[in-house]
């Protein structure tokens, strides 16, 4: 059997249309990617390390819907994003090199940022080309949204505040894309996770304003 058709049919328990939300034909990994998508951006918000297995849980699920609607890049993106949840799950694991309790939030720095920046214009050229090549679906906004989002998932393994500002970024444009692809469902939890980042910025800078005390060994 070839390796496309083992895959067509080990996906398909995902790929079965369960109801129509507007032009939206929801299966079940849209459904349950919008489920691990909530769960996972709340327990960001939360400062919590369960984000990552949820987030992990939800790369699979988004890995086969955006395989199935031609976004290439999206797709890509996830087993990027599992590699990288992987890492921030060892590295939050690791808890503060000062001792302190709680997750060590830091600001990235104007260099961090600036550097990031820069990347973005050559990162989201050179996707474009490679998409447009492939056949994706929308190559530009696609490749631009890809370039924000590995940028915001490297700031948020490395417990930086500035992560959420790209988050924002990538969700503005996600929104209308996923719309414009007839994938109402998805456009309506990147919707929510745009509100849920507002929510963790708050949140962020609080905790980076609260003083900790040292964990005193009993």
């Amino acid at each position: 059997m070839p390796i496309s058709d083992y895959l067509s049919e080990l996906t398909a328990p995902l790929t079965t249309v369960l109801c129509h939300v507007g032009q939206d034909e929801v299966t079940w990994a849209e459904l349950l990617g919008f489920a691990t998508g909530a769960a996972g951006v709340w327990l960001t918000v939360r400062a919590r390390i369960w984000n990552f297995p949820v987030g992990i849980a939800n790369n699979l699920f988004f890995l086969v819907l955006f395989a199935g609607a031609r976004l290439y890049a999206d797709a890509a993106l996830q087993l990027v994003f599992l590699a990288l949840g992987a890492h921030g799950w060892w590295q939050w694991l690791r808890g503060r090199p000062d001792g302190a309790a709680g997750p060590a939030f830091r600001r990235a720095g104007a260099g961090t940022v600036l550097t990031l920046a820069a990347l973005l214009a050559p990162a989201t050229w050179g996707l474009t080309v490679l998409l447009t090549r492939a056949g994706d679906s929308a190559p530009f906004w696609d490749a631009l949204t890809t370039a924000l989002s590995l940028a915001a998932q490297w700031l948020l393994n490395t417990r930086r505040i500035e992560t959420w500002y790209f988050w924002i970024a990538a969700d503005l444009v996600y929104v209308p894309l996923y719309l414009s692809r007839s994938l109402d469902l998805t456009a309506l939890v990147y919707l929510l996770f745009l509100a849920m980042c507002g929510l963790g910025l708050r949140a962020w800078h609080r905790d980076l304003a609260a003083p900790r005390l040292p964990v005193v060994p009993a």
